[in-house]
């Protein structure tokens, strides 16, 4: 049995909230169980100096766990972002570069934030899902301000973690099952069901390729059960909301 009752097929309760903060072109609050990550992103005129007269644009995130996001009181990284920080929200960036199209988003920069308020598990995954639709309401409202003609993303996003946790493969971890998981994965995946990333750690022993195998099945089940959501979020376009200053 798992600490919360579900089955080892079994998502966490997943919401999506829509504009939770006023300013920004995109804002998001994504909720999976008792973790919760606000995704914001905003545009950018400028892109980064090395990117410049390429007629290309860039995305690009930071990801931090504010301080009482969790039981013990996290130190706030005032002397730059950590090892697991930059770890984070450069798979953040990658998985979120993947599907979209540079040269169509024009020389402009997305800058996306993730910021959790609070941790069980999954902070990364549930932000991964999240910045995707931050992204994609920000993108929107580019095109509703008549910059863009489309919104340039060719597929959709999610991702989920997965673990082997007393000899079981399990879906979407919180804490408790994380913290003693024997092997612990993070998935991402495209809404045509390509695989963006993979991180696989055995915790404990090594796993085989049948677990593995498994636990791939369990994550591609998970995320289509996630990008049904995000569907269901953008079948309807968000109000028009200025940009920039």
């Amino acid at each position: 049995m798992r600490p919360d009752g579900r089955a080892p097929d079994e998502l966490r309760p997943i919401t999506f909230e829509r504009d939770y903060t006023a300013y920004a072109q995109g804002s998001v609050l994504v909720s999976c169980g008792d973790t919760k990550v606000l995704c914001t992103a905003m545009v950018d005129d400028d892109v980064p100096r090395w990117m410049r007269n390429t007629g290309k644009g860039w995305v690009t995130a930071e990801y931090s766990m504010l301080p009482g996001s969790s039981p013990e009181r996290i130190r706030r990284e005032t002397k730059g972002p950590k090892g697991r920080t930059q770890e984070i929200q450069r798979l953040i960036g990658r998985a979120l570069r993947s599907v979209c199209d540079m040269k169509a988003l024009g020389e402009r920069q997305i800058l996306i934030d993730c910021d959790v308020l609070q941790a069980d598990g999954g902070t990364r995954t549930a932000s991964i899902s999240g910045a995707y639709l931050a992204l994609h309401d920000c993108l929107t409202r580019v095109v509703q301000a008549g910059l863009l003609s489309e919104v340039p993303l060719y597929d959709e996003l999610a991702a989920i973690s997965v673990g082997v946790v007393d000899g079981v493969p399990v879906l979407d971890l919180p804490y408790a099952e994380d913290s003693t998981a024997e092997t612990d994965m993070n998935v991402v995946m495209t809404g045509k069901g390509l695989f963006v990333e993979v991180q696989g750690t055995a915790e404990g022993a090594p796993f085989s390729r049948d677990e593995l195998d498994s636990l791939l099945g369990l994550a591609e089940g998970g995320i289509r059960r996630i990008h049904a959501l995000q569907r269901e979020y953008l079948a309807e376009a968000p109000t028009p909301r200025s940009i920039g200053r």
